[in-house]
C-alpha cells in the first residue's frame, strides 16, 4: 500500500515538472515574441500600422525646361485642367431635389467644353462611380468657365476641375524630331526628351497625414511632409533662328522637286561639333503629336482602310512612327557624289595625286569588267585631278581610288568615322552599311570610291566632312550645352579633342578645290552665295532597294554638303531629298540652291564677315543730301544716278540705304519731291539671268541675285524665281529680287 501511494506521488511529481517546463517553454516564447514585435520589428509593424490609417497626396515634380542656345524656350510646363463629374453626387442631388442634373450638366459642359451631350449624359448616368473624366488637358480659362457654370447652378459637388501639368512646345512643330516629346505620364518618348528623360525627370514629393476610420485627423505625430523634387533644366546648342531657317529651306526643296520620301539637314559648327539646327520636313505638331501630318494623313487616306479596324490602326501606328523618325540620323543613304570628298582627301594624303595629276574620262571606266559610267554620259575628256573633283566625275575617283588601294582606302574610312556612330546625344542613331575588308574587291572600291552600294547616316556623313572643314581634325556633335538647376548652372559641355585623320595641308588643298568648284564653272555652282567663299559639293545617289520591272534602279536621292568660309569654317551644312520626281533630280538642282538659300540666311546672323564682290553693292544713304553730292558718291560706287524733281537735295530715294543690288545695271532714284514714278514689273521666269537683268534695267528697276555664280566663267543660270510677280506696278528703283540656277546636267 505505501508502495502504492508512493509510485503515485512520483508520477504527479513528473507530470507537474512536465507542466512547469511546458509553461516555461510558453512563457519563454511569449516573451521572445513580444521582444521581437516590441523591440525587434517594431518598425516594420509601425509601418503596417501607420500605412493602415494615413492617407497620402501626391506632390507631382515638375519636368526640366529645354531652352537652346539664348535661352529660348523649346519644352516647358503647362498648367491644365481635368474636367469631371461624379455621377454618384447627380444620383443624390436628383433624388433630393427632383431635379435633372444629370441633363443641365450634359448640357453645360458639351457647350463649354466643345464635347457631345450624349458622351457626357452616359457619363452621368453611371451612378456607382465618383469619378468619370469628361475632358483633359483644358485650360484654365476654360475650367474657370466650367467652375463658375458650377458655382451658379449649385453643381459645386457633381462638377470639378484638377489642375495637373502636361508638356508645352511653345514653337509647335520646331525641332520636332530633335526636342521629341513626353507622354501623358511625363515620360520622354523621343528626342532630347527622351535621352536626357533621367535629368529632366524630378521627384515626387509626398503629404502624409493620420485619420481615424471615419476619416478624422489624428494628431501630428504620423504626418509627415516629403517636397517634390523638379527636374533639372537642359541648354541646348540649338538656335532657333538657325533652325527656322533650315527648316524654311527644308520645306521649299521638298515644295520644288515634289520629293515623296522626306528631305532632312543639320547645320553643325566645325571647331565645336554644336549643332545649331537639324530637321526633317515635313515636320508634325510637337503639342499634338499623335495626329498625322498632312502628308501622313493622306498616306493613310490612300491605304482605303474602314476607320474602325484592326489594320487601319495598325497603318496608323506604322505612319506616326515613320512621321517621329528622325531622318538626319536613324535613316541610311547611299552619299553619292558628295563621298568624293573623302575619296580626294585620301588620294592627296597618300600622294597618290597631286591637283594638277592628268586623268582621262571617256564618260565609263571598266574595272574588274564591269564598265562604271560617269555622270557624264559624253566623257569629260582630258582633265586634272582637280577638275576632276570639281567636275564630279566618277573615272576619276575610280582611277584614284585604284592608285591608293584598298587597305588605305579602310584605313582613312575608319578613321573618317564612318565604321561608327557618331556618339550624338539622341536616341536611335543607326550604323552605317560597308564591306567587310575581306569583301572589298576593285569592283567594291571603285563604286565606294564615288559614295554607292553602301550606306550612311547624314549627321556620321556630316562629321567627316566636317573634319575636313576643321583642318584635317574629327569633331564630335552634340546637343547638350549645360544642365541646370533654378538658373544654378551644375555642368557646362566640354567638347572632346579630336584626332587629325588628315593634314591641315590637305585639308586646305581639297576646301580650296571645293571652293573652285562654287566660284567657277564646277558642278556645285548652284551652292554660290554672294558675299561669302563657300566650299561644297553636291551629289546624287541610286537608291537600289526599290527597282522597276526591269531591275534597274529609278529612285534617287539629291544632296549637298558646305562649309563656310572655306579657308577658316565656322559651320558645315548637308542637306538631302530623298526621291525627288522632278525632271531634274541631281542633288546641284535639287539641293544645292537651297544650301545657297540657307547660307544666305545664317552666315550673316552668325556675324561671318562678307568679302567685297565686284557683282554687287550696297546703297548708301543719300536721303536730306544735296544733289550734286549724291550724285558724285553714287558715282564713285559705280552707280548711276537718276533726279526726279527739280528740288535741290534728295527728299527720298529708291532703293532704300542698305539694299544690296546688281552693279552692272545698278540705279538710283533721287526723288526732290513728293512725285514717284512707277513701272511695270516684267516677267523673269524661265528667262537666262543676263536677260532677266537686261529686262529689269530697261524697266528702271534694280535686281538682286540669289543663288547663282554669274562670273564669266559660269553661264547659263535661269531664273526660277521673283519676289514681285509680272505686271506689279513698282516705284522706279525698286529692287527685285530673283532666284536663278544651273540647270545643266551636274551632279
Amino acid at each position: 500500500m505505501l508502495e502504492m501511494l508512493s509510485n503515485q506521488s512520483a508520477i504527479k511529481r513528473k507530470r507537474l515538472s512536465v507542466l512547469l517546463c511546458v509553461l516555461a517553454l510558453l512563457a519563454l516564447y511569449l516573451l521572445f515574441t513580444l521582444f521581437r514585435l516590441q523591440i525587434i520589428a517594431h518598425g516594420a509593424y509601425e509601418e503596417k500600422v501607420i500605412e493602415q490609417i494615413t492617407v497620402g497626396s501626391s506632390l507631382s515634380a515638375a519636368r526640366g525646361t529645354i531652352y537652346d542656345r539664348n535661352g529660348s524656350v523649346l519644352a516647358a510646363n503647362q498648367t491644365v485642367y481635368r474636367i469631371y463629374i461624379s455621377p454618384i453626387d447627380i444620383k443624390k442631388g436628383i433624388k433630393r431635389r427632383g431635379v435633372a442634373y444629370d441633363e443641365q450638366i450634359a448640357r453645360g459642359l458639351a457647350e463649354i467644353l466643345g464635347v457631345s451631350y450624349d458622351s457626357v449624359y452616359k457619363k452621368a448616368q453611371k451612378s456607382a462611380y465618383l469619378d468619370q473624366t469628361v475632358k483633359r488637358n483644358v485650360d484654365g480659362e476654360t475650367a474657370k468657365a466650367v467652375l463658375l457654370f458650377a458655382k451658379e447652378n449649385g453643381l459645386s459637388s457633381m462638377v470639378h476641375a484638377e489642375a495637373g501639368v502636361r508638356r508645352y512646345y511653345p514653337h509647335g512643330s520646331l525641332a520636332a524630331h530633335v526636342i521629341g516629346f513626353a507622354g501623358s505620364d511625363g515620360q520622354g518618348l523621343f528626342g532630347l526628351e527622351a535621352y536626357y528623360n533621367d535629368v529632366l525627370t524630378g521627384t515626387d514629393g509626398k503629404y502624409m497625414s493620420a485619420v481615424d476610420s471615419q476619416g478624422i485627423r489624428l494628431p501630428l505625430s504620423y504626418s509627415d511632409f516629403i517636397p517634390a523634387r523638379d527636374g533639372l533644366d537642359v541648354t541646348t546648342t540649338l538656335d532657333v533662328y538657325v533652325q527656322t531657317a533650315l527648316e524654311h529651306a527644308l520645306e521649299n526643296a521638298v515644295i520644288a522637286s515634289d520629293v515623296q520620301n522626306r528631305a532632312a539637314g543639320i547645320v553643325m559648327q566645325v571647331k565645336t561639333g554644336d549643332i545649331l539646327a537639324m530637321a526633317t520636313s515635313p515636320s508634325f505638331d510637337l503639342n499634338d503629336p499623335y495626329t498625322l501630318n498632312e502628308e501622313y494623313a493622306k498616306k493613310l487616306s490612300e491605304t482605303g482602310l474602314d476607320t474602325a479596324s484592326t489594320e487601319y490602326r495598325t497603318a496608323k501606328n506604322a505612319l506616326l512612327y515613320e512621321m517621329w523618325r528622325n531622318k538626319a540620323i536613324s535613316e541610311l543613304y547611299e552619299p553619292g557624289s558628295t563621298f568624293k570628298i573623302i575619296t580626294s582627301s585620301i588620294a592627296l594624303e597618300t600622294g597618290a595625286v597631286t591637283p594638277n595629276t592628268p586623268f582621262s574620262c571617256a564618260g565609263y571606266y571598266t574595272v574588274g569588267g564591269c564598265r562604271i559610267s560617269c555622270h557624264k554620259r559624253g566623257g569629260h575628256g582630258a582633265l586634272t585631278f582637280s577638275e576632276g573633283l570639281m567636275q564630279s566625275c566618277n573615272p576619276v575617283m575610280m582611277q584614284s581610288a585604284e592608285r591608293f588601294g584598298k587597305e588605305a582606302f579602310y584605313s582613312y574610312f575608319t578613321a573618317f568615322g564612318y565604321t561608327k556612330k557618331s556618339g550624338i546625344d539622341l536616341p536611335s542613331e543607326a550604323l552605317g552599311l560597308f564591306h567587310s575588308y575581306a569583301s572589298i574587291g576593285s569592283t567594291e572600291l571603285a563604286t565606294a570610291s564615288f559614295g554607292q552600294r553602301f550606306k550612311v547616316s547624314m549627321m556620321t556623313h556630316l562629321c567627316a566632312v566636317a573634319a575636313v572643314a576643321n583642318g584635317g581634325v574629327s569633331v564630335k556633335p552634340h546637343l547638350l550645352s549645360s544642365i541646370s538647376e533654378k538658373e544654378r548652372l551644375l555642368m557646362t559641355y566640354t567638347a572632346e579633342d579630336g584626332k587629325r585623320i588628315i593634314s591641315e595641308e590637305t585639308a586646305r588643298l581639297v576646301a580650296s578645290i571645293l571652293e573652285e568648284g562654287v566660284s567657277g564653272d564646277g558642278g556645285s555652282k548652284n551652292a554660290y552665295t554672294e558675299g561669302y567663299r563657300i566650299a561644297a559639293k553636291t551629289g546624287t545617289s541610286e537608291k537600289f532597294d526599290i527597282l522597276d520591272a526591269n531591275g534597274r534602279s529609278f529612285l534617287r536621292i539629291g544632296s549637298c554638303v558646305a562649309f563656310a568660309p572655306y579657308d577658316d569654317a565656322e559651320i558645315a551644312v548637308i542637306l538631302i531629298v530623298d526621291e525627288p520626281t522632278s525632271s531634274n533630280k541631281y542633288g546641284s538642282v535639287t539641293a544645292a540652291p537651297f544650301v545657297s538659300d540657307l547660307l544666305s540666311d545664317i552666315l550673316p546672323y552668325l556675324g561671318i564677315e562678307k568679302v567685297s564682290s565686284e557683282d554687287v553693292v550696297t546703297v548708301p544713304d543719300l536721303e536730306g543730301m544735296g544733289i550734286a553730292k549724291a550724285k558724285g558718291i553714287l558715282s564713285s560706287l559705280g552707280i548711276r544716278a537718276e533726279v526726279v524733281g527739280d528740288g535741290g537735295y534728295a527728299a527720298a530715294q529708291a532703293p532704300s540705304a542698305g539694299m544690296t543690288i546688281e552693279k552692272s545695271i545698278g540705279r538710283v532714284i533721287l526723288y526732290t519731291a513728293e512725285e514717284r514714278t512707277h513701272t511695270a514689273v516684267p516677267s523673269l521666269l524661265g528667262k537666262p539671268l543676263n536677260e532677266a537683268l537686261r529686262l529689269i534695267a530697261d524697266a528702271g528697276l534694280n535686281a538682286s541675285v540669289r543663288g547663282a555664280n554669274r562670273n564669266r566663267v559660269a553661264q547659263g543660270a535661269t531664273v526660277i524665281a521673283q519676289s514681285l510677280p509680272e505686271g506689279t506696278r513698282a516705284v522706279c528703283g525698286t529692287v527685285i529680287e530673283i532666284q536663278a540656277i544651273h540647270k545643266e546636267d551636274s551632279e
